[in-house]
């Protein structure tokens, strides 16, 4: 299954890419060099729930991480997605004018940009509570609907006076597919049921985590805007490797709705009906995420 989550994560890269909102990038990408041109060191990033280092290029690609020094920390729980960073950022690198070295960390090298880049297998909170008022900028991908809402708050004293948090493709509450089945409504319960059920969490994180910001003493909530996954077939076709990001959603909700429901049968029949919509490119899926950006006070 390790294989198959690391395609996972390749797979939803387009899907991410399509579906963060970029004003926010836009008042990140400011802010950011903002605080490059008032700092005098390297611009300190911490990545919680970092995956294969999909974020790490993105905020490349995009230009978000201003020129100058920037010392990048990639963590993740999982040791075998960790071990795919450096394979992903050489393959990625390859295809672009950045150059890679490697000493005891990878550094990236482009025209006015050099990335220390460091994997670190660690819990999130675990890692941000030991580095506690480091940070120029945390960033937490698709990953606080995974946390308890407590959480947040010791994310948040990982910051120096003035960071920022960015917390795009947090989940809030709604999975759709198209053309629409009789169990939908059904699925979709059990499915956001097994998420609330989960250690730390939560079918609604977009809005919690939103709603805490706001009423944090000490943060300014500086955007949040909707982030909402869209997959669909283009001329017969899904794009990119999405037909496999959507038959891994399915195994999910399969996997999930089948610890929280006796009706196989209905459960079954949904699947395979979805399936063969993937197969004949008919399927379209539909989420409801939010992208936050917040900044505590100097």
């Amino acid at each position: 299954m390790t294989g198959d989550f690391r395609r996972y994560l390749r797979a939803k890269r387009t899907v991410d890419d399509r579906a963060i909102d970029q004003r926010l990038v836009g008042t990140l990408r400011e802010r950011l060099r903002n605080r490059t041109e008032a700092g005098d060191g390297p611009l300190r990033v911490l990545e919680v729930g970092a995956g294969i280092g999909t974020m790490l290029a993105r905020l490349v690609e995009w230009d978000v991480l201003p020129p100058g020094e920037i010392r990048y920390i990639a963590v993740d729980i999982e040791s075998d997605t960790i071990e795919a960073v450096v394979p992903y950022v050489r393959e990625w690198a390859a295809e672009r004018s950045v150059s890679v070295s490697e000493t005891d960390r990878i550094v990236l090298e482009g025209s006015n940009r050099r990335i220390e880049l460091e994997p670190v297998v660690s819990e999130a909170v675990a890692h941000a509570e030991r580095t506690t008022g480091e940070w120029d900028l945390v960033v937490g991908s698709a990953l606080l609907d995974l946390l308890e809402l407590e959480a947040l708050d010791r994310l948040l004293d990982a910051l120096s006076p003035g960071g920022l948090c960015y917390f795009p493709i947090t989940f809030d509450g709604g999975t759709r597919f198209r053309p629409e089945l009789p169990g939908d409504r059904t699925i979709e319960r059990h499915y956001h049921a097994h998420m609330d059920a989960k250690p730390g969490g939560s079918s609604r994180a977009g809005g919690d985590v939103v709603a805490r910001l706001q009423g944090a003493v000490g943060v300014t909530l500086l955007g949040v805007a909707g982030s909402d996954w869209v997959v669909r077939p283009i001329e017969g076709a899904y794009p990119a490797d999405e037909a496999y990001f959507l038959r891994h959603i399915l195994d999910t909700i399969e996997e999930a709705v089948g610890e929280v429901t006796d009706d196989t049968e209905t459960l079954e029949a949904w699947l395979a009906e979805r399936r063969r919509q993937i197969d004949s490119a008919e399927l379209c899926y539909f989420t409801h995420q939010l992208d936050v950006l917040g900044c505590v006070k100097k």
